[in-house]
């Protein structure tokens, strides 16, 4: 009797630990914290641009905000306007003050590379980097632009995927090791035009065509997003460039001033009659 009054007490010490055990809160982990982006003022001439710059490319956020830490953009000019499209800033050349020269060919010593992002995309005050044409789409160390753009249509927006995928292809191809030797020809002539003659140009081009068109044929093409469309099609923007050049922060503030600098009339190399120059940048946020 006292055996068998030993063995159901410990059974059912057995069940209140087990009830015990099975009524206990599972432990919620913290929520990663979402970093908070950072914010640029440029100081310009004709007014202040805010920038933020986005976290999802984060090579080219930390090269901006080091080159602004650096004072880098203080008396930089926007050497390059071109209304409807974008205003280009970055050239370190501009900041001399012999300014009659074309600009817009010279930079630190290192690229930055391609970077891309779901919501990157050349919408009107994109905050874009620029490049020369070389097949890794790597960025300049400074140049950068930013997109006044205009509305598109349907229309438009099929010429421009059709851009976009010719550069695909022509990169694709590029990129494969079979083709190495035409890559480095091609960076050649991205960096400096004067490597080959006119006429080795246009064969270069024409066989570089001809293997982008076959890989046209098999690979899967680029459409927009159908939230980027909605987005070209009432505020507009570059779609063209998308897939080609990184994006890596918007305007959130001084639109109206980039239209203003847009507006300014240029010369036959698109720039400014009068000059355009960011006084000062500093880090807000």
């Amino acid at each position: 009797m006292n055996l068998l009054l030993f063995k159901n007490c410990y059974l059912g010490l057995v069940f209140l630990v087990l009830l015990g055990s099975c009524t206990q809160k599972t432990e919620e982990k913290e929520p990663t914290p979402i970093k908070e982006e950072t914010q640029i003022e440029l100081k310009t001439t004709e007014g202040p641009i805010v920038l933020t710059l986005y976290n999802e490319t984060p090579q080219h956020r930390d090269n901006f905000i080091k080159l602004v830490k650096e004072q880098f953009y203080d008396s930089i000019l926007f050497h390059r306007v071109i209304e409807n499209f974008m205003a280009q800033a970055g050239d370190p050349q501009s900041k001399l003050e012999n300014t009659d020269n074309v600009l817009g060919s010279t930079d630190l010593p290192y690229t930055v590379p391609f970077e891309v992002a779901p919501r990157a995309f050349h919408k009107r005050g994109a905050l874009g980097a620029a490049r020369n044409g070389n097949s890794a789409r790597a960025s300049s160390s400074t140049q950068f632009y930013i997109v006044q753009g205009k509305v598109q249509t349907d229309s438009t927006l099929q010429v421009a995927q059709g851009r976009i995928n010719g550069w695909l292809a022509e990169n694709a191809i590029l990129n494969q090791s079979k083709n190495k030797d035409w890559a480095t020809i091609y960076n050649k002539v991205a960096s400096d035009q004067k490597t080959i003659s006119a006429d080795s140009m246009s064969l270069f081009r024409n066989r570089i065509d001809s293997l982008a068109s076959d890989y046209k044929k098999m690979m899967t093409p680029y459409s927009f997003p159908q939230d980027h469309r909605e987005v070209y099609k009432t505020i507009g923007g570059a779609p063209h460039l998308d897939q080609n050049y990184t994006v890596f922060g918007e305007v959130v503030s001084g639109l109206e001033i980039l239209d203003r600098i847009s507006a300014i009339p240029t010369d036959d190399s698109d720039k400014p009659l009068t000059d355009v120059r960011i006084l000062s940048t500093k880090i807000i946020q």
